[in-house]
């Protein structure tokens, strides 16, 4: 899937990503591939897939999108 960072708590180390559907999915610092959590920004596009969390679905495999 393709979205957003809509939003980053950078010292919880978690954010939420705003799909291509509009639908808010959370991120955590561990899903990430090929870059540090320090280095993203709001508003940065991502690619992600999702997983079922123990708090309901979540983002996982979160790249940069580089397109």
């Amino acid at each position: 899937m393709k979205g957003e960072i809509k939003r980053l708590i950078r010292d919880r180390g978690f954010g939420f990503i705003r799909g291509e559907d509009g639908n808010e999915v959370f991120f955590h610092r561990s899903a990430l591939e090929g870059v540090e959590y320090d280095a993203l920004e709001e508003g940065r596009k991502v690619d992600f897939s999702i997983e079922k969390g123990p708090k309901g679905i979540r983002a996982a495999n979160m790249r940069l999108d580089e397109s």
